[in-house]
């Protein structure tokens, strides 16, 4: 863990390091070295955009992007993380594929209570931007990372088919 500067609190261990949020260097103080890389993004840091659902790494609510690579935060040991770059759905920005994949999830109807949204948003984005021409065995492998409990998934898979065909972003994309 590079980074890491312990320290003790109450008798626990405690540790201080950096993260990269979106781009942004955010410091971490007073962390215990077991939180989750969820833990310290929703509690300590207050990013709330990424979701706190299982705690088990089965939801996907809280997929982020750690150094490029599709994460669920709540696996991830925050200190394992110091120094890397983190990107929530926040972080994909306001344009672009994460744009397009955002307008065509409101498009088809895949958004309903909106909880597992920001974690499929994440885990659709990065699946077309490493395999834009993605089949639907590859899609759905991808989507199963992600518990939607309103929507049936018949609509989420519509919204990537969209995506996919450039018919899912605002007007000007693709």
């Amino acid at each position: 863990m590079s980074g890491g500067v312990p320290g003790h609190l109450g008798g626990e261990r405690r540790l201080s390091y950096h993260l990269s949020i979106d781009g942004a260097r955010r410091a971490v103080t007073g962390a215990r070295l077991e939180e989750s890389l969820l833990t310290v993004l929703r509690e300590r840091l207050d990013v709330t955009s990424v979701k706190d659902a299982c705690e088990q790494g089965r939801c996907g609510a809280c997929s982020v992007l750690l150094d490029g690579r599709l994460v669920t935060a709540c696996t991830v040991l925050a200190a394992d993380a110091a120094d890397a770059r983190v990107v929530t759905v926040a972080g994909l920005g306001p344009g672009g594929p994460a744009a397009a994949v955002r307008a065509a999830f409101v498009a088809h109807g895949a958004v309903q209570c909106g909880f597992c949204t920001p974690g499929l948003v994440v885990a659709v984005t990065d699946l077309l931007a490493r395999r834009p021409g993605a089949d639907e065995e590859e899609i759905r492998e991808t989507l199963a990372g992600n518990i939607c409990r309103c929507t049936g998934y018949g609509r989420i898979l519509a919204a990537v088919r969209a995506v996919q065909a450039g018919r899912g972003g605002p007007p000007g994309w693709a």
